[in-house]
């Protein structure tokens, strides 16, 4: 009877143990039905629409009004197109093209182009929690983008990139997409044959013979590579042609001169000033600044000086600066209203006094107002382009933490960039340097001309230099000051000492270093040798257009070495 007994149990055990190890096994090679809620997946609620970012699911969200997908401002100026730009001191939105100003006020589906006004079938802005969003369908109009949506759950597949291609498979058997590599995963969408996915991270390892895939309603799972059929690349184009902008190019290389005209006595300078150059095509006097708040413009411009300079065989592009310290220039540029106004007031005198261009010379832009100051010539320029009149924009040579001026925009929009490739070390400078060494011009040829056209380019040399003087207190404390001299002068103040400046070719200067009254000076000329060393410079760059300031503080002789580098005929 125990035999028995011990036989039963023993069997018991045995089925017991074949039933768990049956059980386990089909756990763990059986796939697991559980579905995800893509509402869960997308993490979306109400009228809030996911945006999928080529392959990517963003953390951003945008809204889906009356069938219309939203998309904040912010991401849009990001990814899609740089040129939509949002005034939050009027509540109005603009977008630019080569000839046109749109205008869209939020919460409404009317607009102007330029004075005329039109009608959307849809709102083009809504202000959300006072923020901006703008449709969809508009920014497509006017941008590289294709999108598609999706509802339950809202979503926006959105692409943006064009470069390169993208693998592609299509469904071979019907199977199914899940959230992660594993079969015990949740579903997120069941796959038919023929259905299209794209390949995610095609460079990671995944393994159980998964493959990451997103598909064309912008679900991103894995499927099992078997399930597929052999990949592909296709290349991407976008269907959006992007305008042109037309510019307004001489044939000839650009030889101009700024003249500082501090008042209209100034303007009766110009020809025996110009007498003494040799090439000069361009003059640019400093009649123009913005004088307020407003927008207002003063003016010492003069008629009798332009017919002058056009009798020469020379135009006239009028500098605009912002140097009136009691002007606030990022709040000029970042109100509408005042910015057309000072737009306006500029191409009027343009036109008034029968100029051949415009010099922008803003040299107090911080960050903050890197945008306005873009949207300022985005604008100026689609009234110089309707007017024939050249826009040129004076700028600081391009490095990292002045990327805000946008270089590249500037090279869209406008007619010619302006690089001053000098106050290398300027006035307010902590130490003694170079107004302008070979290699500060060196590096601003070789970062512009990787933003800007060589073409549109102008550089822009000193006929200045600066004399430091180095003083030692009795606390070991050292000063150090500078005054500004043209080319004669600074000569002039080592012969009366006679001191012999050597050659730095570092620098590409002649250097003197003298002691005075206990104080040591240094000092870093231009002149011929140095003005040309720039000039080679310039035009192993492709730079053929050049700019001086300021006309008056050069050396004659200098004329002679800028001809045999800049055809100005």
């Amino acid at each position: 009877m125990k035999v028995r007994q011990i036989k039963l149990i023993a069997a018991a055990v045995v089925v017991i143990v074949i039933a768990l190890m049956t059980a386990f096994l089909a756990y763990k090679y059986s796939p697991s039905k559980e579905v995800m809620e893509l509402a869960e997946y997308f993490s979306t609620d109400n009228d809030e629409m996911a945006i999928v970012l080529q392959d990517t699911i963003s953390d951003e969200k945008g809204y889906y009004s009356d069938g219309v997908p939203y998309v904040r401002y912010s991401l849009v100026k990001e990814l899609f197109n740089k040129r939509f730009y949002w005034d939050s001191n009027e509540k109005i939105m603009i977008y630019t093209t080569p000839d046109s100003q749109i205008k869209i006020q939020p919460d409404t589906n009317e607009y102007t182009v330029n004075k005329g006004s039109t009608k959307a079938d849809y709102v083009i802005v809504k202000l959300i929690d006072a923020t901006p969003y703008i449709a969809m369908p508009f920014v497509k109009d006017y941008s590289a983008i294709d999108y598609h949506t999706y509802e339950l759950p809202n979503r926006i597949v959105i692409r943006y990139k064009w470069e390169g291609s993208e693998l592609v498979s299509t469904v071979r058997k019907a199977t199914k997409l899940r959230y992660e590599a594993s079969i015990k995963s949740p579903i997120l969408a069941d796959l038919s044959p023929e259905d299209e996915v794209m390949y995610v991270d095609t460079g990671e390892k995944i393994e159980g013979g998964f493959a990451k895939v997103i598909t064309e309603d912008g679900i991103i799972g894995y499927v099992k590579e078997k399930k597929l059929r052999e990949s592909s690349y296709r290349v991407l184009e976008p269907a959006y042609t992007a305008p042109e902008y037309a510019h307004i190019h001489k044939n000839y290389d650009i030889c101009m001169v700024w003249h500082q005209t501090l008042n209209s006595a100034s303007n009766a300078e110009l020809l025996n000033l110009l007498n003494s150059t040799k090439g000069v095509n361009t003059v640019s006097p400093t009649w123009f600044s913005v004088k307020d708040n407003n927008g207002g413009v003063s003016s010492i411009a003069d008629e009798t000086y332009v017919q002058r300079a056009h009798n020469a065989g020379v135009e006239v592009w009028g500098l605009c600066d912002d140097f009136n310290k009691s002007v606030d220039i990022g709040q000029v540029l970042s109100h509408t209203s005042v910015r057309e106004k000072l737009e306006n007031k500029l191409i009027s005198l343009a036109i008034e006094y029968n100029l051949d261009g415009l010099n922008i010379d803003f040299e107090n832009i911080k960050a903050e107002c890197g945008e306005h100051f873009i949207q300022f010539v985005r604008e100026l320029s689609i009234r110089c382009r309707s007017n024939g009149i050249v826009l040129s924009v004076n700028n600081y040579v391009p490095v990292e933490y002045r990327k805000y001026y946008d270089y590249e925009e500037q090279g869209t929009v406008a007619d010619y960039v302006v690089i001053m490739a000098y106050d290398e070390h300027y006035a307010g400078s902590e130490e003694a340097g170079s107004v302008s060494s070979l290699g500060f011009v060196k590096d601003a040829v070789k970062n512009i001309t990787d933003k800007v056209p060589a073409d549109q380019v102008i550089m822009a040399l000193p006929f200045f230099t600066r004399l430091w003087n180095i003083t030692v207190a009795k606390d070991g404390t050292e000063k150090t000051e500078s005054s500004a001299y043209g080319m004669s002068g600074a000569e002039t103040v080592l012969s009366d000492r006679n001191v012999k400046p050597s050659w730095d070719s570092e620098k590409g200067q002649y250097y003197a270093e003298y002691t005075e009254n206990k104080a040591t000076y240094k000092i870093w000329l231009e002149e011929e040798n140095s003005i040309e060393e720039k000039l080679k410079a310039l035009t192993e760059g492709n730079i053929h257009n050049v700019s001086f300031w300021r006309l008056g503080l050069e050396k004659t002789e200098i004329w002679n070495v800028v001809s045999n580098y800049i055809n100005a005929n």
